[in-house]
């Protein structure tokens, strides 16, 4: 089977995968996991591997770790107009 940029394969143990390059002088395949790892392929090896063709993930957030809201810059603190004078009332808070 050819390694094609953009395709999506899963392997023999369950890894998603995406081609993202193919060096064909290097004679390799470089592969993106659905976890965001990256992996290497030799060509040989990539044509004698038993790989299964999938579709694209319909939930691409694999390689981002979950997230919590104050991560994602939410809260549930309750915001104040009094809040949003700007970082010039730092600076004198600050002296």
């Amino acid at each position: 089977m050819d390694a094609t940029i953009g395709n999506w394969y899963k392997d023999l143990d369950g890894r998603s995968f995406e081609v993202v390059a193919v060096d064909e002088e290097a004679g390799t395949v470089e592969v993106q996991y659905f976890d965001g790892t990256l992996g290497e392929f030799e060509l040989d090896t990539w044509r004698e591997s038993s790989l299964e063709p999938i579709e694209p993930p319909e939930d691409w957030t694999g390689a981002y770790e979950p997230l919590e809201r104050d991560d994602r810059g939410e809260s549930d603190a309750a915001m104040r107009p009094e809040d949003w004078n700007g970082p010039w009332d730092e600076l004198d808070r600050a002296d």
